[in-house]
């Protein structure tokens, strides 16, 4: 790996990846999600700018968000469960089937691009922005989840391309429990379970599929970069409190629209990238 950068240019990254840190941590507690949105881009150009080779550097991005995401989300979902938000028994439900998604996701990581899957992710997140900020509460598929074996395939789905795409899972099971009947917050809170389902086995899949792999920096632990888990973590743990209190404290709507607002940056940013 090239590391000719000046003191001023790694003080600065440094800089950069506690800013994103705090971003991610507070957008884990006061959307649920794990982060991934926005550290996922951060890293990428980052390891760039570190002269990381480029046949690794999706691939390390991936597995170091995950493993920067468990810990924020555990602190995330913590909060959540504190104030008693949280479907557990929905979560317990769905556990097995989600490790099963990510077992699958890690595997098929070492061999795909994302192309089609950022397709598919782009034109989801797309609709489900709109119909949490233009749908009305009649927009709904039922009252409550439908029975089995449904809520097991999405689950499994949700953990599949949620590794793949390194995100923590509620950019997909938000937008699905508002569909039936769920409130904001309580779908919210729930989702934010759903993060260290994902982000822990992910996190370790990662390790594995890339021990021993050529063109590593220093400091790796297979696709995981020690360094930046390290600089990012514990900004990301401290604000996902502050985002957990924001998400209790604002009304409903408010958190509707700062979904759909996020949803729809990130929408955009992976057109920008499937059509530039």
């Amino acid at each position: 790996m090239d590391i000719g950068v000046t003191p001023a240019e790694l003080a600065a990254v440094v800089v950069a990846l506690i800013a994103a840190g705090i971003v991610a941590g507070f957008l884990a507690g006061l959307l649920g999600i794990g982060g991934g949105g926005v550290l996922v881009p951060v890293l990428y150009e980052v390891f760039g700018f570190l002269g990381v080779d480029p046949s690794v550097r999706m691939h390390l991005t991936l597995g170091t968000t995950l493993a920067i995401i468990a810990p924020t989300a555990l602190r995330s979902f913590a909060g959540h469960r504190a104030k008693g938000a949280v479907d557990m028994g929905l979560l317990i439900r769905v556990l097995p089937w989600i490790v099963a998604g990510v077992a699958a996701g890690v595997l098929i990581a070492r061999v795909s691009s994302g192309t089609t899957l950022k397709w598919v992710w782009a034109i989801a997140a797309s609709l489900f922005a709109i119909k949490l900020a233009f749908g009305r509460e009649d927009w709904r598929l039922g009252d409550h989840l439908p029975f089995r074996p449904w809520p097991e395939i999405a689950a499994t789905a949700v953990g599949l391309v949620s590794t793949l795409m390194s995100i923590g899972g509620a950019t997909f099971v938000v937008p699905l429990l508002t569909l039936y009947g769920f409130a904001i917050l309580p779908a919210v809170a729930t989702a934010s379970g759903v993060g260290p389902m994902i982000a822990i086995p992910g996190a370790l899949g990662y390790i594995w599929a890339g021990w021993g792999a050529e063109n590593l920096p220093p400091f790796s632990l297979g696709y995981v970069s020690l360094i930046a888990a390290a600089i990012i973590i514990p900004a990301s743990v401290f604000a996902a409190p502050f985002g957990v209190h924001v998400a209790h404290s604002i009304p409903r709507r408010r958190l509707e629209l700062a979904f759909a607002v996020f949803l729809a940056c990130v929408a955009v940013r992976f057109f920008v990238d499937l059509l530039g």
